[in-house]
């Protein structure tokens, strides 16, 4: 089931509020997406820590709703 990408970053938003988010639609199916993502939030954390931030955000509708995530993440 596709998730629309103003959905995504809503979802997003709700998370990390002050983050700088970019959402691309890599086939444009509203299905595989790539983000990238920069936050205060991630200061001090491994990346492989950030996704996991980035994960648990996602939790519930990233494998189901959302099929496919490319993540990148970074400081602001």
């Amino acid at each position: 089931m596709p998730l629309p990408q103003q959905d995504l970053e809503k979802i997003l938003r709700e998370k990390f509020p002050t983050a700088q988010i970019k959402i691309t639609d890599l086939v444009g199916d509203s299905d595989h997406y790539s983000l990238d993502i920069a936050d205060i939030s991630f200061s001090g954390k491994t990346k492989i820590e950030q996704h996991k931030i980035v994960n648990e955000a996602l939790k519930g509708i990233l494998g189901t709703t959302l099929h496919a995530l490319q993540i990148k993440t970074g400081l602001m």
